[in-house]
């Protein structure tokens, strides 16, 4: 129990370190909180400060979800773990973490990027999956939140659908992805509740766009 916790505490604080708020004061000297949408985040990094910062702050929000799944993994090899139980308690933590941040007075980002790398390692045909309906959806859209939001309620649907794909999945020998499925609405409902503004603006027809020509 004790080496579950220690678990949860790490990816926690790994999903505390917000980049784009480090980013923003190093690049614009502005704390991103405090401009644009207020979110801690790539899209208001985007629109905010600008190309460079909002890419490294995308590449190192994924990575976030990518460590603290990596060193799950690491800590599922000792005997008598249960590693997708392991797997599903770092992914969750971080993603806590960069929402409620322990450094930044718990006001952080949406938890999309990180959640990202989280569930490409933890199945990478979901993961690209994922990734490509965003990313389409964003460009004929041009709202982020809508490619987010719908993402989010597609990934436990892919994760049950595609349960008995097992060589996908981080598994121990005998089990399925139906275990990850509790685990993929969790985080599915992190997201949707982060981005609850998001989905107002969406309904009442008048949520951001970002533009492509810039």
């Amino acid at each position: 129990m004790a080496i579950y916790v220690i678990m949860a505490v790490v990816a926690y604080l790994i999903g505390s370190v917000n980049f784009s708020v480090i980013f923003s004061k190093k690049f614009a000297g502005f704390d991103i909180r405090e401009k644009g949408s207020g979110n801690a985040g790539t899209t208001n990094m985007l629109r905010s400060v600008g190309k460079k910062a909002a890419a490294l702050t995308l590449i190192c929000d994924i990575l976030k979800g990518v460590l603290a799944i990596l060193i799950a993994k690491l800590l599922g090899l000792i005997p008598d773990m249960d590693k997708e139980l392991m797997v599903q308690i770092a992914g969750i933590a971080v993603v806590l973490g960069h929402t409620f941040p322990i450094f930044f007075k718990f006001k952080g980002g949406k938890g999309v990027a990180t959640s990202l790398g989280i569930i490409l390692l933890l199945n990478w045909q979901i993961g690209l999956i994922c990734l490509i309906f965003g990313l389409v959806l964003i460009i004929l859209t041009r709202m982020v939140s809508l490619g987010a939001v719908t993402t989010a309620i597609l990934y436990p649907i892919l994760t049950l659908t595609l349960a008995d794909n097992t060589n996908y999945f981080i598994l121990t020998e005998g089990n399925d992805g139906r275990k990850y499925f509790v685990y993929s609405i969790i985080l599915a409902v992190i997201i949707l509740f982060n981005h609850r503004s998001n989905i107002k603006r969406i309904l009442a027809g008048n949520e951001n766009k970002i533009s492509f020509k810039k």
